[in-house]
């Protein structure tokens, strides 16, 4: 009869230490994620340095925190996993050598996580997943179509080639003078706005499965100070209305087109963006009378946090990809080369 697995994973990618449990990839044991917005939002946006330094200074914390919520020890561990990259190279090292550390003492073996796979993955401890399956995963700094066909195989089919949509909320975010972060700002007031100011769409050539976020980003200011030279004032709630209505008809509609063309029984919305209502409310429409399976994380699921890192760790574990104790952080880690691991 096959015993349990369990997986203790830790995540510091960019602003959230965080620590979970994961039995068998799907089942959360315990899951912790100690937030420094209040630290970062003061100068608008993360900084890296004081990113590592609150790592430093929580990370033994929220481990010790989920081994006493899960009521566990490292030693009941069938392996230790890390976000190994993308991310801010001072808050991954953090991680890394935590977890390199608790796996060389406990004698456990390591695993390295990408970031955006743990995000898709994050889905998994939802619902199982039925490949081929098409992610749309959004975030701050990532706009990808991720077509897979088996488990911990990744083929990119389509990103940004300028800016994230994440990184364009929050650049519009500021031009408006609202707080960090700025996505579920834009995202609140749209709620209450109207879609009146005609922003660009951006679909580049037929056929591409590719974002592009700049245009319209500058397009959305452009229009702000043009106004604010005529004396004329645009309501807020409407100025985000209009350029959220821009990105989600671009990403509900290539994520559309490439699910088809592409025959996927499942599409996953992942990142930190996929808590974005608009977004989440158009792509269920989008997808209402299909007979492909649309899967939504749970808001908590959406933004960083290590239960998605032991979710993507356990299928990498099953996959036999152990990592060594040369294992360093990753900032640039690219999710294809990541998954020729498991071939």
């Amino acid at each position: 009869m096959k015993t349990d697995q369990y997986i203790l994973a830790i995540e510091t990618s960019c602003d959230e230490t965080a620590a979970a449990v994961i039995r068998n990839g799907q089942d959360v044991v315990a899951n912790v994620v100690a937030s420094q917005i209040e630290s970062h939002k003061r100068f608008g946006g993360v900084v890296p340095e004081i990113a590592s330094r609150h790592h430093v200074e929580q990370i033994t914390i929220v481990v010790e925190e989920t081994l006493t919520k899960a009521n566990m020890t490292v030693s009941d561990m069938d392996g230790i996993a890390v976000t190994e990259g993308p991310g801010l190279v001072g808050a991954l090292l953090v991680g890394v050598n935590a977890a390199k550390a608790l796996a060389f003492a406990h004698q456990k073996p390591l695993i390295g996580v990408h970031h955006i796979a743990g995000h898709i993955y994050a889905n998994r401890i939802e619902k199982e997943f039925s490949f081929p399956l098409l992610a749309l995963v959004v975030s701050g700094g990532h706009t990808e179509l991720v077509l897979m066909h088996e488990h911990g195989s990744f083929e990119i089919i389509g990103e940004t080639r300028d800016d994230a949509a994440g990184e364009a909320y929050d650049k519009v975010a500021r031009t408006l003078d609202l707080p960090y972060p700025g996505g579920p700002q834009i995202d609140q007031l749209a709620q209450s706005g109207e879609d009146n100011l005609n922003f660009p769409r951006a679909w580049l050539e037929d056929g591409s499965f590719d974002f592009s976020f700049s245009g319209l980003k500058s397009a959305v200011i452009n229009t702000l100070h043009n106004a604010q030279q005529r004396n004329e004032t645009l309501k807020n709630e409407d100025v985000a209305a209009s350029f959220q209505a821009s990105v989600i008809e671009v990403l509900t509609e290539k994520t559309y087109q490439a699910a088809k063309q592409y025959d996927v029984k499942q599409v996953v919305l992942a990142g930190g963006v996929a808590a974005n209502k608009g977004l989440r409310h158009h792509l269920t429409q989008k997808f209402v009378d299909e007979s492909i399976e649309l899967s939504i994380p749970p808001l908590w699921l959406c933004t960083d946090n290590a239960a998605m890192i032991g979710a993507a760790g356990s299928i990498a574990f099953d996959q036999g990809h152990r990592a060594g104790w040369d294992l360093n952080a990753n900032p640039g880690l690219d999710l294809e080369k990541y998954s020729e691991r498991s071939k």
